[in-house]
């Protein structure tokens, strides 16, 4: 779909409550979920809050505390769920799928996965290591999405099919970039040094290993399947295994 992009958390969610609304009055027997999920809330955190819980909890008292836990988050961080619309809003511009935003809220585990490590990560700097890495672990299991809680990621990040990706301790995503499936972003394991850093708008193809001290510069490409273990210049694209670059804009080094 076209969405505006730069949508306050408050504008997308009365977007969202329209298309509840709509979705209601079309089909009462799938309109009966949206009272839970969507129209039950007051705004934008204590939906995305509903979800994470519903993804990561195996039982009812689980789902509500992790639930709970989320909201206390947002409440303490409200940038979490400004965050959360941007990400949003991210995935209503770059998958073509997309019509609406209704949709890919209730339905993309990589969204839900994201907003969970966003609360891991807050609870990471809030010396709660325990549980931030308890929700991590519970992210892995259920959506197939291992961000460690102390990896730094931007807003307006889009994990498209969600399955298989991992981002290490310590790694960094700048903004608006896209991972696909079974991406590896981590340190190599024979230098347990600093962790990749991927740079604004960078495209992640399915496959793709990111590894070691490495900087991936800004709007750069990495093919499927590619293996990179070196620096990748703004504006490259980088394939194969070990990668090469290709497509590079003047001046730029080969690898």
């Amino acid at each position: 779909m076209t969405a505006a992009a730069d949508l306050t958390a408050y504008q997308l969610w009365l977007s969202i409550r329209r298309e509840a609304d709509v979705a209601l009055a079309r089909d009462p027997v799938f309109g009966a979920s949206l009272t839970s999920a969507i129209l039950d809330h007051a705004g934008l955190g204590g939906a995305v809050a509903r979800q994470i819980g519903e993804r990561l909890g195996k039982s009812a008292a689980e789902r509500a505390q992790f639930a709970r836990l989320a909201s206390e988050a947002h409440r303490a961080a409200p940038d979490l769920v400004e965050a959360a619309s941007l990400d949003l809003q991210s995935i209503a511009i770059h998958d073509p799928a997309v019509t609406s935003l209704l949709p890919p809220f209730l339905n993309y585990k990589g969204y839900i996965a994201l907003q969970a490590w966003r609360v891991s990560n807050w609870l990471w700097l809030q010396d709660r290591a325990d549980l931030a890495l308890l929700l991590q672990s519970l992210s892995s299991d259920t959506l197939q999405v291992s961000i460690h809680p102390s990896a730094s990621i931007g807003t307006s990040v889009f994990l498209d099919h969600a399955t298989g990706i991992i981002i290490g301790a310590h790694a960094v995503v700048g903004d608006e970039v896209t991972i696909m499936q079974n991406v590896t972003i981590g340190r190599k394991q024979a230098m347990p040094g600093r962790a990749p850093r991927i740079g604004r708008g960078v495209l992640l193809t399915s496959g793709a290993s990111i590894l070691g001290d490495i900087s991936i510069g800004d709007f750069a490409k990495i093919g499927a399947g590619s293996v990179v273990g070196h620096d990748v210049p703004a504006g490259c694209t980088a394939v194969g295994v070990p990668a090469r670059l290709t497509n590079c804009p003047e001046p730029a080094v080969s690898i």
